[in-house]
C-alpha cells in the first residue's frame, strides 16, 4: 500500500476509532427528540385522532405530508447514485454512499407514515396480502396496497444497493480492529478475501442493480402521487402528477444530498475528499431540477386556470391569495427564485451557497407537499364542507422527531460505516485520468478570458 494509500485510508476511517464528546452529546439530544416522538404517538394511540387537528373533511394532514416529503427525499441515493454509476461519472465516487444512505433511512422513515395515520395502527399487517383463515384479501385497486408493494420493493432494493459496495470496506475494518469489533465486521464482511473471483462478482452485482433500481426508483414516487391523482378531489386528478412528483423527489433529494454532504466534511473533517468540485456539479444538478420544477409547478396551475372549473378554481384561488398564499409564494421563492439566482450565477455557487440554496429547497419541497394534501381537500365540491386545518402538538413533535431521527440514523451510520467508499476512492486513484466535459469548459474559458486580458 502506497504512503498515499494509507494516508487515505486512515483520514475515512478515523470516525471509525476515534469517538469526540460532541458525538455523544448529538446522540443524546437526538435520542430525547426521538423518544418525544414516540411518546406522543403512544399518547395518540391511546387517546385516539382526536388529539390531532385531523376531521372531516381534512383527514390527511401533517402525517401525510411527511411521508411524501421523506419518500421525497429517499431518490437522493439511490436513483441518483444508480445513475452516476451507469454513466460512470469519476466524480461520483465520494458521494455514492453518502446518497445511498440517505435512501435507506429516508425509506425507513416515511414507510412509518401509513402506519402512524391509522387509526388502529396495530393492525397495520391488513395492507399485506397474505392467505389468511377467512379468505379476506386487501383491496388491490387502493393506493394503500400499491404503497406497501412500491415502499417494501424499494427499500429492499435500496439497502442491498448500499450493501453491496461495503463490503470491501467491511473487511478493510476488519483488518484493523480487534476483539468483538473485528468479529462484527468480519460477519458484514461475508468472508471477503479480494479475489479476482469476488472482485468480479461485485462489479457484476452493482451494475445489475444499477440497472433495476432506476425503474423502481421512478415507479415509486410515482404510485405515491396515485394516492392523489386516484381521486375526485380538485387539483389532484391529475394526469401530470406522476412527473411531477418524480421530478419533485429528485429536486429535494439532491438538496438533502448537498446537506448532508457540507455537514459530513466540516464535522468528520474530510475536506479532502469532499471538494467544492463535487458540490458545484451537484449544485447544477439542482438548478436543472429547479427549472423542472417551476416548469411542471407554471403547468398545473396554468391548466387549473385555464380549464376554469368551479371547485378547482377555488382551490386555486386558496392558495394563490388566499389563506394559503403566504406558503405557496414561501414555497416559489425558495424553490425557484433562490436556487435560480444562487446556482445559476457561477461565483455564488461555492459550498455555502449550494447549503443556503438547498435548505430552501427543503423547506420548499415539504411546503409544497403540504400545500397538495391541504387545501383540496379543505376546498372540495360543495362550500358548506369547506374547513381549515390546523395541526395539533402532537402532529408537530411527531414530524420534528422524524427529521431528528433521520439525523440520528445518518450520525451513527457515519460513525460505524466509511462514509466514503474508499475502495472506490484506490480504485479511480490507479485509474488513469479521464477529461471531464465540465473541468475542460471551465478551462478553455479561463484560457479565452487570459488571451483577451
Amino acid at each position: 500500500m502506497s504512503a498515499t494509500e494509507d494516508r487515505l485510508t486512515n483520514d475515512l476511517l478515523r470516525p471509525l476509532f476515534n469517538t469526540s464528546w460532541r458525538f455523544y452529546v448529538l446522540v443524546a439530544v437526538l435520542s430525547s427528540i426521538v423518544l418525544a416522538g414516540l411518546g406522543a404517538f403512544a399518547f395518540q394511540m391511546w387517546r385516539g385522532f382526536g388529539l390531532t387537528g385531523l376531521g372531516w373533511p381534512i383527514y390527511w394532514g401533517f402525517f401525510i405530508t411527511d411521508f411524501v416529503f421523506w419518500i421525497g427525499i429517499s431518490h437522493a441515493g439511490t436513483l441518483i447514485s444508480a445513475i452516476l454509476r451507469l454513466v460512470d461519472a469519476g466524480w461520483r465516487k465520494p458521494v455514492t454512499r453518502c446518497a445511498e444512505g440517505i435512501t435507506a433511512f429516508a425509506l425507513m422513515i416515511g414507510g412509518l407514515f401509513p402506519i402512524i395515520h391509522l387509526g388502529k395502527p396495530w393492525l397495520f399487517f391488513w395492507l399485506v396480502p397474505y392467505p389468511n383463515n377467512r379468505l379476506i384479501w386487501p383491496n388491490f385497486r387502493s393506493p394503500l396496497v400499491w404503497d406497501f408493494f412500491a415502499i417494501s420493493t424499494y427499500l429492499t432494493g435500496s439497502l442491498l444497493f448500499l450493501f453491496l459496495p461495503m463490503i470491501p470496506d467491511f473487511a478493510l475494518v476488519r483488518d484493523r480492529a480487534t476483539g468483538l469489533r473485528s468479529k462484527i465486521y468480519g460477519v458484514l464482511a461475508l468472508g471477503w478475501r479480494g479475489t479476482t473471483r469476488q472482485w468480479h462478482n461485485l462489479e457484476t452485482a452493482m451494475s445489475i442493480m444499477a440497472v433495476a433500481i432506476i425503474p423502481v426508483a421512478v415507479s415509486v414516487h410515482t404510485i405515491v402521487s396515485f394516492d392523489f391523482s386516484m381521486a375526485p378531489v380538485p387539483m389532484w386528478h391529475s394526469t401530470i402528477f406522476g412527473p411531477y412528483f418524480v421530478a419533485g423527489a429528485i429536486f429535494s433529494g439532491i438538496a438533502g444530498l448537498i446537506i448532508a454532504m457540507a455537514a459530513l466534511r466540516h464535522f468528520l473533517h474530510i475536506e479532502e475528499y469532499l471538494t467544492p468540485k463535487h458540490f458545484d456539479n451537484l449544485g447544477r444538478l439542482l438548478l436543472l431540477m429547479a427549472l423542472l420544477w417551476g416548469y411542471f409547478t407554471f403547468n398545473e396551475r396554468l391548466t387549473v386556470w385555464y380549464g376554469n372549473h368551479e371547485a378547482e378554481v377555488n382551490t386555486f384561488m386558496v392558495t394563490q391569495s388566499g389563506t394559503f398564499s403566504p406558503l405557496f409564494w414561501t414555497m416559489v421563492v425558495v424553490n425557484f427564485v433562490l436556487p435560480v439566482i444562487i446556482l445559476g450565477i457561477k461565483r455564488f455557487r461555492t459550498i455555502t451557497g449550494c447549503v443556503i440554496a438547498s435548505f430552501g429547497v427543503c423547506i420548499g419541497m415539504w411546503l409544497e407537499r403540504f400545500l397538495i394534501v391541504v387545501p383540496s381537500l379543505g376546498h372540495k365540491y360543495f362550500p358548506y364542507s369547506w374547513s381549515f386545518y390546523r395541526p395539533r402538538p402532537t402532529e408537530i413533535v411527531i414530524t420534528a422527531a422524524t427529521f431528528a431521527g433521520m439525523v440520528l440514523l445518518y450520525a451513527l451510520f457515519s460513525k460505524f460505516v466509511p462514509i466514503i467508499s474508499i475502495w472506490e476512492l484506490k480504485q479511480g486513484a490507479h485509474q488513469p485520468h479521464q477529461p471531464d466535459p465540465i473541468e475542460d469548459v471551465e478551462i478553455a474559458e479561463a484560457e479565452l478570458h487570459r488571451t483577451h486580458a
